[in-house]
């Protein structure tokens, strides 16, 4: 019996070898076939690549494209490439023929149809691609279309618009939008205030609260248009918010504080009440602003011995430019006194800047979305010092 095993195995062997050997040659000549037919520039523009000539290699990839319009993947990563590139004008031309292809499916169509809006938005043409991404959306690539879509209004500060755009957002599972749109509302609330509409500014307001109660933004709004009614009590209840709501944001509001007080006739209270808000949130902006308030009030000695408090526990340039001032005005006659504190106070006027924690722009002013990266409350209320 083993033995008629072993014969019969011995039988087969050969078989697989020459089932092998027959499927072999079917592969490599299914292999030459193809190779056959794809384009010699399709070679070329990998040889290009591979000797690091990206100029060469997309125009044979171009000219790949041209002979084979059936290569739909690569004229979708050539459009994107030179979009990257900053060749928007030859992206636009490669997404545009391809929406006007009438081979493609509806899918394939939509996709080079959001690359156009892509292509639109990147060159600056907002009104050209808000309009292709409206004809996006309500198919599959409707988030994005209305992402862009919201950006645009964003950009041409279209806030009623926005704000419609970003609830739509929201119903399509989107993550809540509410701490940008009370942005939006606030917006709406800035320039209520410059036209001096205090109905419509406090409606807006009271929006941007029901959509982020703890809103810094809108407090410190609300507290404005009560200090601009000529309600200093109210305001200060406002601004005072921020104690429980968002800390960070006090030195924002500091001489706001200190205005309203001085109107109500409470300097000291006023001076009590920062130098708490010092204890519970260490900053050389809020220190400057109680520096500058005691000097005031109290005298320079009193700011002096104030600034040489905080540069011992908190040292920074600004806090050592606050004690050189103070000590300059209580002793005037130290020409190395003044000196020195030129040479300070040029060097934080200098490194001292608001950055953003998104993109890392950096700016004199504080703002509350970033002019780089467009994103909201990026930059924090304090600034840093730089070498």
């Amino acid at each position: 019996m083993s033995l008629e095993f072993e014969s019969w195995y011995l039988l087969v062997i050969p078989l697989f070898f020459a089932l092998g050997w027959v499927a072999a040659r079917i592969d490599i000549r299914h292999v030459m076939q193809e190779s056959r037919a794809v384009p010699r520039s399709y070679f070329k523009g990998l040889n290009y690549l591979l000797n690091e000539q990206p100029d060469k290699a997309i125009e044979a990839f171009l000219e790949v494209a041209k002979m084979d319009p059936d290569t739909l993947e690569l004229h979708f990563a050539l459009g994107a490439l030179f979009r990257r590139r900053g060749e928007l004008d030859r992206a636009i031309r490669i997404h545009q023929n391809l929406v006007d292809r009438a081979d493609l499916s509806q899918d394939q169509r939509m996709k080079a149809l959001y690359e156009l809006g892509e292509d639109f938005l990147k060159a600056g043409l907002l009104d050209r691609a808000e309009s292709v991404f409206r004809r996006l959306e309500s198919g599959s690539h409707a988030r994005e279309a209305l992402r862009n879509i919201l950006d645009i209004q964003v950009l041409t500060k279209d806030w009623p618009q926005a704000i419609q755009t970003a609830a739509r957002l929201e119903k399509l599972g989107c993550p809540a939008q509410n701490a940008d749109t009370a942005h939006y509302y606030s917006e709406m609330a800035v320039a209520a205030l410059l036209k001096d509409d205090f109905a419509a500014a406090r409606a807006h307001l009271d929006e941007a609260l029901r959509e982020n109660k703890r809103s810094a933004r809108a407090w410190m709004l609300r507290g404005d248009l009560e200090a601009k009614a000529g309600r200093d009590e109210e305001a200060i209840a406002a601004w005072r918010r921020l104690e429980e709501i968002n800390p960070s944001f006090l030195p924002t509001v500091a001489e706001r504080l200190v205005q309203a007080h001085i109107r109500l006739g409470r300097q000291e209270q006023v001076i009590v009440l920062l130098k708490a808000y010092l204890d519970r949130q260490p900053s050389p902006d809020l220190l400057h602003l109680v520096f500058q308030t005691v000097a005031e009030h109290q005298g320079w000695p009193a700011a002096r011995q104030l600034a040489a408090e905080e540069l011992k526990r908190h040292p920074s340039l600004r806090a050592l430019d606050d004690y050189l001032q103070a000590s300059n005005a209580v002793q005037p006659e130290s020409v190395e006194g003044r000196l020195a504190q030129d040479l300070v106070h040029r060097q934080v006027s200098r490194t001292a800047y608001y950055l953003c924690g998104n993109c890392g722009f950096k700016a004199r002013q504080f703002f509350w979305q970033c002019p780089a990266c467009a994103r909201w409350e990026s930059i924090p209320p304090e600034r840093v010092e730089h070498d």
